[in-house]
This record gives C-alpha cells, sequence and structure tokens, in this order.
C-alpha cells in the first residue's frame, strides 16, 4: 500500500533503498540545481567501475533478509570476495564536497544494511565496506572505507526494521481495514444512471482480466463515479494498491474528489453506528497539484538556507506524514494546512504521501510524462496500480506536447551576451551550426527527415559544459542559462530516441534577412513508442471520454495493448430531447467564410425567434467568430450577445459563463476547440442551443500537412488521422454541452454542407437523429 510495504507469503517485503529512505534522511530538504547524471549516464558510470575490477568480482548480487515478518531486498553493486569488500556505487557531477551531508548518511544506511544482508548469507564475520563515488565528468573515483564487525551491522539492520516495522504494521492494518470496507462499499445512488452500470461493468471487468480499456461515454451518465466506484470495488478484488485518476484539467480534479466525497458520504450512512468511531470507508484520498501552485515562498530557493520550510524538512517529516494520513482526504487545502502547521514545505509533502495514499488525483502529466512521478513510484516498489484517464480524447495532443521539444534563436544570443566566460565556447559552436541550418532553410517552416549531426553534437557539448559550470559553481543561479539547460536536456533526450513517430523542424520567426531568428523542434507526431511501457506498467489502464471514437485512432497512436477492451455506452438521452439539424446550403470552407457570414446570422436570428433562450455559436477561429457575432449584431440588434476573447483569465471564463442563466437569453460567441467547447457544464435552460459553424478540421499548414503525410505512412489514414477525427471530435465535444440531464431540451445546427456526407455522419454520435435544416 505505502512506497515502500508489500504483502509477501512470509510477511511483508521492502527494497533496501525504500527502508533507507523512510529511517534514515534526515536534515534539510536541498534542491539547489547540481545537475546529476542521466540514468543513461549513471547505468554507464557503474559500467566503467565494475568493468575497472578484476574477473573474480561479482556485479548486481541479489540479497535478501528477514527482521520478523519483514522481508528486506535490494541488489548491492558488486563484492570483491579476495579483499572481502562490498560496494555501493554512486556516480555525480561536479565538487564531491558539496554533496549534502543528509545524501551522505543516506548512502552509508544503504551499504550497511546490504553489508548485513551479505554477512548473513555468506556467515561472514567481517567485512569491509567502500562507497564509491565516481564523477561522471573526469572518470574518476573517491572511495570512501569502513570496517565492520558482521554483529555491528547487525545492530543497525535491526534499528532501520524496528523503525520501519512500526511504520508497516500500521500500513497493513490500514489496508485490510481498507479492503474490507471496499468489499462491503456499496453504490452511493439508489440505482444507476442510464448507462452507467454498463461503464462500471467495463470497468471492472477490465480489472478482472488485467487489461486496458476505451469507454466512450456520453455526457450526463455521471461516468466520475461510475469510473471511480467499480476500481474502488476492483481494490480490493483484485489486490491494486493504488488508483490513479488523471485529468486534463483542474475541474476534472474536483469533479474526482466530489465524486470520491459522494462515495464516502454514503458508506458513513450505511454503516452501523456502533462502527462510527472509525471513518466507515478507511481511503486515502491525495490532490496532486503543480509545484507553482504549492510554493508558499516562490521567491525563495528551495534549500535550507533559504526557506524555512525546506530547513530541517525531513527531521520533521515524520509527525508531518503522520498527520497527514489522519486527515483522509489531503485535497490541496487541507494538505497545506497539515504541512505548514508541521512547517515542511507543501509540494514536497504531497510528493511524499503519493507513497501512502490508496487513491491519487493529478493532471495527466504525473503518469505519463517522460519524468512522470507516479510512474517511476510504480515501477520502483511493484505496486499494482490502476490508471483512469478522463476526458482521453485530449490524450493525444496532451502526449505530443510532452514529447516534443523547442528552442529559440533569440534565446541563445540573448544567452550567449551574458553567459559566464567558460560557457562562451561551447554555445558559439551552437550558435555557428545553428546559422548554417537557417542559411540552407529554403522555406519559412522546412521539415528534416533526419536530426542534423554537427547541430546535435554541439548542443550535446553545451548542455555537458553547463552542467559541468553548475555543478562546480551551484550558488550561481541565472534563470536564462537554466531554461536554455533544461531546453537542450530535453531537445538531447528525445534525439536519442528519434524515429519514425516524430520529426524534425524549423520556422523562421522573424528577425532580418542578415539575422534571421528561428525555432527548431523536434516535434513527436505519435506518442506511442512513449505511451506503450506506461499502459505495460498498470494492472489496468481506463481511457475514457464521451467522443472516443473511432477506437483505433486512439489505440493506434497512443500504443495501447492489443488486447485492449472497448465498449461504447448506451445514451441515457433519447434522439426527441436533442433536435440536431444540418446546414447542408452553407459552405464554411476558407475560402467561403465571407459569403456564409449572412445566411448563418439568418439561421440564429431564425432559431432565436422560434424559440428565445440561451444559445452558444461555435467558429474555427477567432477573426470568423468576430465577422459573424458582427454580422448577426447589425441583423439583430435587439438580441444579446456576448463573445469569447483571447487570452482569457479564470475570472474572465467565470463571468462568460455567469451570462448564461436560468433566467437570461442571448448568444455567446466562441470559439471551437477552445475554452467552452468541452469541460462546462450549463443545464437545463442555461444553455438550450448550440450553432456550429465549422467540422473542427485543424489548419492546413506545413506543420498539420507533415503530421498527414507521417500519419498516412505509419496508418495509411493520414487525412484521417491528422484533420477529419481530431475535427469531429471538436464538433461533438462541443454539441455535447446542450444535453445535460434527461429532462434537458434542445437544438444543435450543424452548419457545413459536408455535415451530410456518410463518411461524415458516422462519427457522429448513434443516438442522434439528423435531419436537415430550414434556410433562415
Amino acid at each position: 500500500m505505502g512506497v515502500e510495504l508489500t504483502p509477501a507469503p512470509a510477511g511483508y517485503t521492502v527494497a533496501v533503498r525504500a527502508l533507507c529512505e523512510f529511517t534514515a534522511k534526515a536534515g534539510d530538504l536541498d534542491l539547489r540545481f547540481t545537475p546529476s547524471p542521466t540514468a543513461q549516464e549513471g547505468i554507464a558510470g557503474h559500467g566503467v567501475v565494475t568493468a575497472r575490477r578484476g574477473p573474480h568480482y561479482q556485479s548486481e548480487v541479489s540479497l535478501s533478509g528477514d527482521y520478523g515478518p519483514l522481508r528486506v531486498r535490494g541488489r548491492a553493486d558488486g563484492y570483491d570476495p579476495q579483499l572481502g569488500q562490498l560496494e555501493e556505487i554512486k556516480t555525480y557531477r561536479g565538487e564531491l564536497a558539496r554533496m549534502p551531508d543528509n545524501h551522505r548518511r543516506l548512502h552509508w544506511a544503504q551499504l550497511k544494511i546490504y553489508g548485513h544482508l551479505l554477512c548473513r548469507q555468506l556467515g561472514l564475520a567481517r567485512l569491509r565496506l567502500a562507497l564509491v563515488y565516481f564523477d561522471i565528468g573526469s572518470q574518476q573515483e573517491t572511495v570512501l572505507h569502513e570496517e565492520h564487525d558482521a554483529a555491528e551491522l547487525q545492530t543497525y539492520f535491526e534499528q532501520q526494521c524496528a523503525l520501519f516495522l512500526c511504520w508497516a504494521e500500521q500500513e497493513m492494518a490500514q489496508r485490510a481495514a481498507r479492503d474490507a470496507a471496499l468489499s462491503a462499499l456499496s453504490f452511493p445512488h439508489a440505482e444507476f444512471r442510464a448507462g452507467q452500470r454498463q461503464l462500471a461493468e467495463a470497468m471492472y471487468k477490465a480489472s478482472a482480466r488485467g487489461c486496458c480499456l476505451l469507454a466512450q461515454a456520453p455526457t450526463g451518465i455521471g461516468k466520475t463515479v461510475g469510473s471511480l466506484f467499480p476500481l474502488l470495488k476492483a481494490s480490493a478484488a483484485h489486490k491494486l494498491d493504488k488508483v490513479f485518476f488523471l485529468a486534463a484539467k483542474t475541474s476534472g480534479r474536483q469533479m474526482a474528489l466530489d465524486a470520491l466525497a459522494i462515495i464516502a458520504r454514503a458508506a458513513t450512512a450505511a454503516a452501523p453506528a456502533a462502527t462510527m468511531a472509525a471513518p466507515a470507508l478507511p481511503l486515502r484520498v491525495l490532490e496532486l497539484v503543480a509545484r507553482s501552485s504549492a510554493c508558499e515562498h516562490p521567491e525563495l530557493a528551495c534549500h535550507g538556507d533559504s526557506c524555512p520550510l525546506a530547513r530541517g524538512f525531513y527531521d520533521r517529516l515524520p509527525a508531518a506524514r503522520a498527520a497527514a494520513l489522519r486527515a483522509g482526504t489531503l485535497d490541496q487545502a487541507t494538505l497545506r494546512t497539515v504541512a505548514l502547521a508541521h512547517q515542511v514545505c507543501p509540494y514536497y509533502l504531497c510528493s511524499e504521501m503519493a507513497r501512502w495514499c490508496d487513491v491519487v488525483i493529478g493532471d495527466y502529466n504525473y503518469y505519463f510524462d517522460s519524468g512522470a512521478m507516479l510512474h517511476s513510484l510504480t515501477l520502483l516498489n511493484d505496486w499494482k496500480v490502476a490508471v483512469l484517464v478522463d476526458e482521453a480524447h485530449n490524450m493525444v495532443s496532451r502526449a505530443r506536447k510532452m514529447y516534443s521539444a523547442e528552442l529559440e534563436h533569440a534565446g541563445l544570443r540573448m544567452l550567449r551576451k551574458s553567459a559566464p566566460e567558460a560557457l562562451k565556447k561551447p554555445l558559439d559552436r551552437v550558435q555557428r551550426a545553428w546559422n548554417v541550418l537557417e542559411k540552407e532553410q529554403q522555406a519559412d517552416y522546412q521539415p528534416y527527415a533526419e536530426l542534423p549531426e554537427k547541430f546535435m553534437a554541439a548542443l550535446q557539448n553545451a548542455a555537458n559544459a553547463i552542467a559541468a559550470h553548475q555543478a562546480e559553481h551551484p550558488a550561481q543561479s541565472d534563470p536564462a542559462l537554466l531554461e536554455f539547460y533544461f531546453a537542450a536536456l530535453q531537445f538531447n533526450r528525445l534525439a536519442d530516441s528519434f524515429g519514425q513517430h516524430s520529426l524534425f523542424d524549423i520556422s523562421k520567426r522573424g528577425g532580418t534577412a542578415s539575422r534571421p531568428d528561428s525555432l527548431l523542434c523536434i516535434r513527436n507526431i505519435v506518442p506511442a513508442p512513449f505511451l506503450r511501457p506506461r499502459f505495460e506498467a498498470s494492472h489496468t489502464t481506463a481511457l475514457f471520454s464521451a467522443t472516443l471514437s473511432p477506437w483505433n485512432y486512439f489505440c493506434d497512436t497512443l500504443g495501447m495493448p492489443a488486447d485492449t477492451a472497448w465498449v461504447d455506452v448506451e445514451s441515457p438521452f433519447a434522439a426527441e430531447q436533442l433536435a440536431v439539424r444540418v446546414a447542408g446550403h452553407i459552405s464554411t470552407r476558407y475560402q467561403h467564410r465571407a459569403r456564409s457570414l449572412a445566411p448563418i446570422a439568418a439561421l440564429i436570428g431564425a432559431q432565436y425567434a422560434r424559440q428565445p433562450g440561451n444559445y452558444l455559436a461555435f467558429f474555427s477561429s477567432f477573426d470568423y467568430m468576430e465577422q459573424a457575432a458582427e454580422q448577426f449584431a447589425q441583423g439583430h440588434p435587439q438580441v444579446p450577445q456576448w463573445r469569447q476573447q483571447r487570452r482569457m483569465d479564470e475570472a474572465a471564463r467565470a463571468a462568460f459563463l455567469a451570462r448564461f442563466s436560468h433566467d437570461s437569453a442571448g448568444v455567446g460567441f466562441a470559439v471551437l476547440g477552445g475554452s467552452f467547447g468541452e469541460g462546462i457544464d450549463l443545464p437545463g435552460a442555461r444553455l438550450i442551443g448550440a450553432f456550429i459553424a465549422t467540422l473542427g478540421l485543424p489548419q492546413l499548414n506545413p506543420v498539420n500537412e507533415q503530421i498527414r503525410q507521417r500519419m498516412d505512412a505509419i496508418f495509411g489514414a493520414g487525412y484521417d488521422y491528422a484533420y477529419l477525427f481530431p475535427g469531429m471530435q471538436k464538433v461533438v465535444q462541443a454539441a455535447g454541452r446542450v444535453i445535460r440531464t434527461q429532462t434537458d431540451r434542445g437544438t444543435v445546427y450543424l452548419i457545413d454542407d459536408r455535415f451530410g456526407r456518410p463518411e461524415i455522419a458516422r462519427l457522429l454520435p448513434a443516438w442522434w437523429r439528423v435531419e436537415p435544416a430550414e434556410r433562415g
């Protein structure tokens, strides 16, 4: 259930590293930037060290031992039987003297635990321990030695295990109580909504089979409760350690918190009064939030010399962790209260609590991004997890961004002026290689089949130089330098896995003929190779949304397993609730937009005259929307209207939605695919109709044409995968704003002659009854 704890036949199993992180970490939180080796560099560094040892040297020594019901296991880096020496190898950059003391103590703790396990396994009376620090830059070793009797190591081992065992027994008791409560859990409402039972059954069956699921489920059936409830039941039945609920937006996280509160209240109401001394549903829930939202002192650096909440963080963590677990549901506000009461950083307390909570709610990136925390913890602790992905039609575009990288030439030019002297030559090499690319560029946008070798070599060299400089000067913090460094790191990481799933391109961004500015991009097109391991790491991953059709588009682009299940949940709505009309006499193609404005305004005006109320009108761009709104205002000045603005903040978006009241009437003009095309709830009279004057097709431009060509080469359906399917998902999402409950009634106009085509009609919801519209 927790980070380090997994049930085993003989008791509880804990990894050596996890045991020591729990018991031996002390002192300050220290996140001063010192470039650490990458995973690949760390592996290579271990290989260099072990290759220097003799033929008798034993690498990756598997060790395990027991302390009462606790089983401790791990792999020691190396053992030299001739020297009687056990080694723990740590790679680093920069000056070893700057390594925080608490890191060194943690390393010694791990080595001592391994030492005891080896003495027990081989019957050794004495052992030499060697902590080997390997500098990635200089390839030099620094070796620290300690000699220990087996009895001394046993005492240390027993002390650490005793510290952990008290916590472990508490956690296992909580796990047993949780599973008992979840086994007895009843659905929180008197009955399922139409379609909700079908969704819940599909979720549970996917967990039973241990497969992934694509679930297309219409809005209004209660998808959040309908997905969380069956996975909570499955947690007990299928021995799940965690449920991760991942949302695209803050509103999605709140819906999950609300759904879990409903489930908990229902469990409490159903529990006998005699059991009220303890929670009826002992479920630990955590909301993950971004560091920018959780940080109390953004103006301070993350180390004990600067921030009071980092000072002594690990000393105060045990009490803060215990208090947080007593809180039950740790939304952002609750966790902040606990953290500040114990004077620890809320963000890093939140990261710690992800190890100990049953349901973790957060953004997609916490599991699917390249450095995703929840995925890393799942692998480290061998958790059995279920992953729920809300509004999953967003996954393709979001995942593409996760595995893309950009570099701006203007930023490099500015950095070269202020960079330390030691970094000017490496940055100049990048500049010269970049200049060559710009001189060779024939058009404003140019894709490349391969990565430019000279530029990539220069960029890698510059990144290494910056890493070495920062390791030697950790107190210096130049935001521009670090920004470029992190962008270069991401660029180099993606270059290592560059293939048909991505493309490299250069876009001109202004400047002058003699000094152009450009943007370099490794642009992911198909996230499948990156996401496939994430699906494999979970017991089950369920993606659900009102628009997941056609299913093969998502399976192909996201890399879902071959045995992924698919369910198209029946709609709870009747065709009589929604009048869907196609205005086939109007073309919204770019070349026809000017002459489409008058008939669109007439159509909106005629519908409003027949049935006054609140409507949304969606267009493909802000320019098109503004032109249509002006045309409508001229012909129908008596009808209230309001418009979406570019770059609206949260308050402005709230004000826009507030215009849709139960007593108001008018037309809101918006852009399809923007803030108001999905994820908003305007039931009843708050919204009685929508006009969708576009197929939602992505803009025809060189980038999208490259995506089309790549999709065609990989899947043989370039236009559909690049344009049609993403566009129609936006259309159906926008139309889904109209009917929200089983008592709603409304009208949707699909404005474009192409909506009448069979290949387009097949992508519309099956329960719609589509009719031609009367001319306005």
